[in-house]
């Protein structure tokens, strides 16, 4: 195996470890959410920020070392290669959007989740929030599907 090779395995373990983390966060939030107990949300909320922090933190730690590692080995300019630009586009705009919108939220619930984990009722905040965190997610997803996109096929 290349060293090109080792990278570029890096790279896509970290994209894995990314997609797949807040793919499945997110549909195991709305299925919790969804039972109405106190006790399901606040253990899933608690496993969302778990997760989120080591498998998301994992996953773009990766795909950064391993995609400009393989693209240094193999002299592709990640400045002035169009489809390395625009796929670094939407995995910045997706960083953007979960560091300032869904982070935030995130923290709020999981504060209020540790609350009603003890018993108190769930306030109609945190599922006012969780819409609002779901449909960010959504939004913060399409430019990863997007970078994947170019990353594939090149153009």
């Amino acid at each position: 195996m290349t060293g090109y090779e080792i990278f570029k395995m890096i790279h896509l373990l970290g994209i894995i470890l990314l997609v797949g983390n807040v793919t499945v966060t997110a549909c195991w939030k709305f299925f919790a959410d969804r039972t109405g107990d106190p006790r399901i949300i606040a253990f899933s909320q608690r496993l969302v920020t778990i997760t989120d922090w080591s498998f998301t933190g994992w996953g773009i730690g990766l795909t950064i070392i391993g995609g400009y590692g393989a693209g240094y080995l193999a002299d592709m300019d990640p400045i002035r290669t169009g489809w390395i630009v625009k796929a670094e586009v939407g995995f910045v705009a997706s960083g953007l959007i979960w560091l300032g919108i869904l982070l935030p939220i995130q923290i709020r619930q999981a504060r209020q989740a540790r609350a009603f984990r003890e018993g108190e009722p769930i306030p109609a905040s945190y599922f006012q929030a969780t819409r609002r965190w779901l449909a960010w997610g959504v939004l913060a997803t399409v430019p990863l599907v997007a970078a994947i996109y170019y990353m594939v096929f090149k153009n």
